[in-house]
């Protein structure tokens, strides 16, 4: 704030003006659409509940953007067409949609919303402080990350492809079992997991990791080249990865234990003969919490990569459920 009590303040989403007026702070925010003006908005609530003592602040938003009461712009909904068994602990699922342009790039990652089982959705709409309001109670909902198989905007198709595993807590697996036509879903996003920049890419992942790992594959252009290290159950588990770049797909099998307790990626990482596959090599990861944590202390401590050669990422933790 300048000494008159007025700042500005310029944000990825847009700029914001804040100027004092006797006990109030009177806040405006420009952005170049309505969906960056709502996650604007959103920023702006949030840091003033974070900072504000006592009750949470009244905050009312005038002139342009969303009433309350709306849809979130950055929702769907979305109805299931079919599923597939690809294989004995990955489903696929078919979903269809209206306007899901946003969804086509942007990120692999979207939350897949699921509400609760034999009652009527009631989804996210915006709430007078331009945060989200979410239902509560018998109608609350769940979320969980999952990465974008594939999308057609055109069509208002998607594809996801789901682990399912046994166990309280899981509602995606749940959800990936029952599905049937008609059933529905909602999603947000996407943001973050897009593909690794460079032609000597290395992948090293979990049954959770493989649709990212087919994913970035399959965009991945002739004249790269990709080796993948991938930890399933057993060979009914291994998945087909197409690329046009040059391909090396080494399957490892838990043989009937439990996902991420036999630390067969990290083995595999200290393993790897580096010199084989060629100069400056980008390494991606995604698996279990644990073996994430000694995978990325080996990729900077021993192998000494640089943070913009290498993305590793924790997918799910063992023994904890939430998204």
């Amino acid at each position: 704030m300048s000494g008159d009590g007025r700042g500005e303040v310029a944000f990825e989403h847009g700029t914001a003006v804040l100027a004092l007026r006797g006990d109030a702070l009177h806040v405006e925010v420009a952005s170049a659409d309505p969906i960056q003006l709502s996650y604007l908005k959103i920023g702006i609530a949030e840091h003033l509940a974070e900072f504000h003592e006592g009750a949470p602040p009244e905050i009312v938003w005038q002139g342009d953007g969303l009433p309350a009461g709306s849809p979130l712009p950055w929702f769907r909904e979305l109805a299931v067409v079919r599923s597939e068994i690809l294989t004995p602990h990955m489903r696929r699922i078919h979903l269809s949609g209206r306007d899901l342009g946003r969804f086509a790039d942007g990120g692999y990652h979207v939350y897949l919303i699921f509400p609760p089982k034999g009652r009527a959705p009631l989804w996210p709409v915006m709430g007078e402080s331009g945060l989200p309001v979410w239902p509560q109670g018998e109608d609350a909902l769940t979320r969980r990350v999952y990465t974008i198989r594939r999308v057609d905007a055109a069509r208002g198709e998607i594809v996801v492809d789901i682990v399912v595993h046994p166990g309280d807590g899981t509602p995606g697996s749940d959800f990936a079992v029952s599905a049937r036509p008609g059933d529905l879903v909602g999603i947000t996003g996407p943001g973050g997991g897009e593909a690794p920049a460079g032609s000597n890419i290395v992948l090293f992942g979990d049954d959770t990791a493989l649709p990212a790992i087919a994913r970035i594959l399959e965009e991945l252009p002739a004249g790269a080249r990709a080796t993948v290290v991938a930890e399933v159950d057993g060979p009914l588990d291994e998945i087909d990865l197409v690329s046009k770049a040059q391909l090396d797909v080494r399957f490892h099998h838990r043989a009937g234990a439990a996902p991420g307790t036999l630390g067969i990626l990290p083995r595999e990482l200290r393993a790897f003969d580096w010199q084989a596959i060629g100069a400056d090599p980008f390494v991606w990861v995604g698996c279990e919490f644990q073996d994430f944590k000694a995978i990325r202390a080996h990729l900077r401590g021993q192998l000494r990569l640089p943070r913009d050669r290498h993305m590793a990422v924790a997918y799910w933790r063992r023994g904890h459920a939430g998204s």
